[in-house]
């Protein structure tokens, strides 16, 4: 198991000792806004994550309680990952990501997702966590 050394007790330390990293919150993202729980789909990813930071980043996301992983109904060699419920419960803090990133930075961010999290927010993140919820019962 994937150990991970807190720095203080401080939440925001602590949340940073298992989000705060680069990769972290990208692999979240794929999971919860385009639907990847692959391996080989995370390596697809726009950020070209190199294979040994994305296998170290989903064990600890495992280690930590934030995904599960599973051997493919599809193929034993592979491998498909799942949101916890403690891993659903970052998709809010993806969601205010979205939102500064696409109000303070050079951004491009689907047209459609921008106007639903400005105008229903809560409703949004709901939806998006049920989806969540719902792959990892597949």
């Amino acid at each position: 198991m994937k150990e991970l050394k807190h720095r203080s007790t401080c939440p925001v330390s602590t949340s940073l000792d298992v989000l705060g990293d680069r990769w972290t919150l990208l692999i979240l993202r794929d999971m919860v806004f385009a639907g990847k729980s692959t391996y080989g789909q995370f390596l697809q990813s726009a950020e070209k994550m190199a294979t040994n930071i994305l296998a170290d980043r989903l064990a600890v996301l495992e280690a930590q309680g934030l995904l599960t992983k599973a051997v493919a109904a599809d193929k034993k060699s592979k491998f498909t990952y799942r949101l916890t419920e403690k891993g659903v419960d970052t998709v809010p803090i993806l969601v205010e990501f979205i939102l500064w990133g696409a109000k303070h930075c050079p951004t491009i961010i689907d047209p459609g997702l921008l106007a639903e999290l400005q105008t229903e927010k809560d409703a949004t993140v709901a939806k998006y966590q049920q989806r969540a919820r719902e792959q990892a019962l597949a």
